[in-house]
């Protein structure tokens, strides 16, 4: 996939470096560095950088000025305001000049790469945003969950799920996304793991004296923590984009389908000491 380009506007060197230290590995790279607000409007001519990341103080100029200019060049120019205050009047300002977000210093790295990847949407694509800036959160949410349920630590691989099909046996637990965007979580895993988790998450010593009921109940408020914390983590990023979860409705049993039409799905997947542990992301196609 051809690189997003960016254009970096910051007297601060120390600032251009850490920016672009921020996009190594990612799909951006900077394609311009300005240390002034001339150097700036020359160098979006020059290059026409997809998005642009603009300090608020420059020497020769502020950087709503500069924003102001730059749109004047480029009417769709996409600009990101990082400066030291995000008061409301400074974005109120920078509304009216044209500017597309706003960030404070120092700035978070991955509130960075999100905000680029919703920006450039048209760019890197709706899979690639989806993947980065939705289901990135959840994958470090079933990493926390089962740190902080069962004490399980290790990695969660993510990958592209393009089955219209989930076939399941053991337990599936299905969540419904509100908000934006629309979809649905599903976690799931085997019989075997399901009292294995239950029997560590209710301290239990082994698994024998456990209901179905107690082994189903367990995962179904686990999944429930889960999917809630990875919508807690979008949301923290996008403040305007209020996802909320439904309440779960837990399946037991053997071969389950489970249909993902009109999806863009993503599998997570969790290999630890009691088994794997799976949670199948859903957003609806066309939000």
């Amino acid at each position: 996939m051809e690189k997003v380009k960016v254009m970096v506007v910051d007297d601060s060197k120390v600032s251009r470096a850490m920016i672009e230290g921020h996009l190594k590995k990612t799909n951006f790279e900077v394609c311009a560095s300005a240390k002034t607000a001339a150097e700036a409007l020359s160098m979006y001519a020059e290059h026409r950088p997809s998005v642009v990341t603009m300090d608020m103080n420059l020497p020769d100029a502020d950087g709503i000025e500069c924003s102001r200019k730059i749109r004047l060049i480029d009417q769709d120019a996409k600009i990101i305001m990082i400066s030291a205050m995000k008061d409301a009047s400074l974005v109120s300002a920078g509304r009216e000049a044209g500017i597309s977000a706003f960030l404070q210093k120092p700035i978070n790295p991955n509130d960075l790469i999100d905000t680029m990847m919703i920006l450039c949407q048209n760019k890197v694509g709706r899979v690639a945003v989806l993947r980065e800036s939705y289901a990135k959160a959840f994958v470090r949410a079933l990493q926390q969950g089962l740190t902080s349920l069962v004490g399980i630590t290790g990695e969660a691989d993510l990958e592209l799920d393009e089955r219209r099909f989930l076939d399941v046996s053991g337990i599936a637990v299905i969540i419904g996304l509100t908000g934006f965007p629309v979809g649905r979580a599903i976690v799931y895993m085997s019989e075997e793991t399901m009292r294995k988790f239950s029997a560590i998450m209710l301290g239990e010593d082994s698994a024998e004296g456990l209901t179905e009921d107690d082994a189903s109940d367990s995962v179904e408020e686990a999944a429930n923590i889960i999917v809630g914390r990875g919508v807690s983590n979008i949301n923290d990023v996008f403040k305007d984009k209020e996802m909320r979860i439904t309440p779960p409705g837990t399946i037991c049993g053997t071969n389950i389908r489970i249909a993902s039409p009109k999806l863009t799905t993503f599998k997570i997947t969790a290999e630890t000491r009691i088994g794997t542990i799976c949670m199948n992301i859903g957003f609806a196609e066309g939000e």
